[in-house]
């Protein structure tokens, strides 16, 4: 009994000190780091996901499975693969940008006996993301572009060779501003999706931490991480649509002329088009993105001596 009862508290200290951290202060750059790592994992649902917001309504409409056999056939395996520079480089614009101005907040706020509200989560992560979706808006482009670019009839495909040609042939061919375009949509959109993965992630973590007998360990990551991929690929879901459309687009139409044009062709559920495909891209890459963040942050800690 003795030996039983030493073995549940040191559980209970373990689950105390889980709750209880004192605050460690990270890199900034951890959350671009670990998003690059996703994505090369995610990136062949990221590209079927927007190759099927990018269908026309009216052709023949393919669904998830079909596009992956359809982009496979046509351009081979490695065309999953398609647009991964520009994927990387908006990892690193976009996700850099979001993450380490929200870990940068929260630990403004942060101290060994208080912690941040989930409303005042929300409202960092809200800031967050609104300038991570600035930074990151000509890797979004390029991203979109590419993937989409053999999808396209071949008098309007771009063939950029790599990110880079794509950055440098945009700004000459189509201006600086071009980069930009779709930037209110794309910055909304990174509100909701920062709010949806970092703010819901953080406050998921903290109730399994605090209301159930688990500690601050994988599963408890992956089931924090799991829910967060399910409110974001919710709340994010119509403005992914559109942002897909405008960014797309060979025709300089406006965010609202897309919006009645799509509605008026589809009705109401174009809101919600591709949302299993893209729960399935984004939730893999929310677990995966928190998990490496988290072992970032473990072999952070070893290295510095404060595990």
């Amino acid at each position: 009994m003795p030996a039983l009862e030493k073995e549940v508290s040191a559980a209970e200290l373990r689950k105390s000190q889980d709750v209880k951290k004192k605050p460690i202060y990270y890199p900034f750059w951890f959350g671009g780091s670990a998003s690059c790592f996703a994505a090369c994992f995610t990136h062949p649902l990221d590209l079927v996901q927007v190759r099927l917001q990018m269908q026309s309504a009216q052709g023949p409409r393919l669904n998830m499975v079909q596009m992956f056999g359809h982009v496979a056939k046509t351009d081979g395996i490695m065309g999953l693969y398609r647009g991964l520079s520009a994927a990387q480089l908006r990892q690193l614009t976009y996700s850099m940008t979001r993450f380490g101005i929200y870990e940068a907040l929260k630990d403004r706020v942060t101290t060994a006996e208080t912690k941040p509200s989930f409303l005042t989560l929300v409202a960092m992560a809200s800031v967050s993301g609104f300038l991570g979706g600035v930074a990151g808006n000509p890797g979004d482009i390029l991203n979109v572009r590419m993937q989409h670019d053999a999808a396209l009839p071949l008098e309007q495909r771009r063939k950029y060779k790599h990110v880079f040609d794509g950055l440098i042939r945009t700004t000459r061919e189509e201006g600086v501003g071009r980069l930009w375009r779709g930037v209110w949509p794309n910055s909304s959109r990174a509100v909701l999706m920062t709010v949806g993965q970092l703010a819901s992630y953080d406050g998921f973590k903290r109730v399994l931490l605090e209301k159930t007998p688990l500690q601050d360990n994988l599963t408890t990551h992956f089931t924090a991480s799991f829910l967060a991929g399910f409110v974001a690929t919710t709340i994010c879901s119509p403005v992914d649509v559109i942002k897909t459309k405008v960014m797309g687009s060979t025709e300089s139409k406006s965010m609202m002329k897309i919006i009645t044009d799509t509605t008026r062709a589809e009705g109401l559920r174009w809101m919600f088009r591709g949302w299993v495909p893209s729960f399935i891209r984004m939730g893999p890459h929310t677990i995966l993105t928190f998990v490496f963040l988290e072992q970032h942050k473990k072999i952070y800690r070893k290295l510095k001596g404060l595990d």
